[in-house]
């Protein structure tokens, strides 16, 4: 299927054309689409909003033959916000590709969190994802106008997690570092409490035991 890709400003320039003709295969979303060669490189060091049909957009959105996709970068009264960026992942985590997608020429701190599987060979885990996802991304949304962060992402994975690989990843940047560490801090600390993701250890005999947390809490003050 084509998508219709729309460009502006220092966008437009770096392609030398307003708009480009995207072929992706069906079932594509926006990130297949952020992904693909021909856009990956135009929006190196800029934040940006992405629109669908004209209606923001984030990028686990589906595409459909003919959608148009604008890439808008920031406008000239300030930064647009950018959707937060969170992910539920069966495979490994990237924390560089985490980086990449806080990185903002206002920001003079970017802070991350690792959490990894320790003391067992792995980790199972389950997700109620819809639930999840839009949980993660309002901890996230919160987190960045609270903290005036510039960006801020967050990513999960389910299913088994070998010793020693990353479980959940947090990455925000900001202008100070005392913004960034605190917004980091919150979104962790939110996402563990909030979140209906659970998990089970898996020792070596296969033998496994579903580790008890702090149950999602309705209302829960921020």
């Amino acid at each position: 299927m084509v998508v219709r890709i729309r460009l502006f400003a220092q966008l437009r320039e770096r392609a030398g054309a307003s708009e480009l003709r995207l072929e992706l295969p069906e079932g594509a979303r926006v990130r297949d689409a952020l992904a693909a060669p021909a856009v990956a490189g135009l929006a190196e060091g800029l934040p940006l909003v992405l629109a669908v049909n004209r209606e923001y957009a984030a990028e686990d959105v589906a595409l459909a033959a003919g959608d148009e996709l604008a890439l808008i970068p920031p406008v000239s009264g300030g930064a647009v916000t950018a959707e937060p960026h969170v992910a539920l992942r069966e495979e490994p985590l990237s924390l560089d590709a985490l980086l990449a997608r806080v990185r903002d020429p206002r920001a003079g701190a970017v802070v991350t969190f690792s959490g990894v599987t320790r003391d067992v060979p792995s980790l199972e885990y389950e997700a109620y994802a819809e639930m999840a996802l839009a949980q993660m991304r309002a901890v996230v949304a919160e987190a960045i106008a609270r903290h005036r962060l510039c960006a801020a992402a967050a990513e999960h994975r389910v299913g088994v997690v070998p010793l020693s690989e990353a479980s959940v990843l947090v990455a925000v940047s900001a202008p100070h570092r005392a913004e960034a560490f605190a917004g980091g801090r919150e979104i962790i600390d939110r996402l563990k409490a909030l979140a209906p993701i659970w998990k089970r250890e898996v020792e070596a005999d296969g033998s496994a035991s579903w580790v008890p947390g702090a149950a999602p809490a309705a209302n829960q003050d921020a």
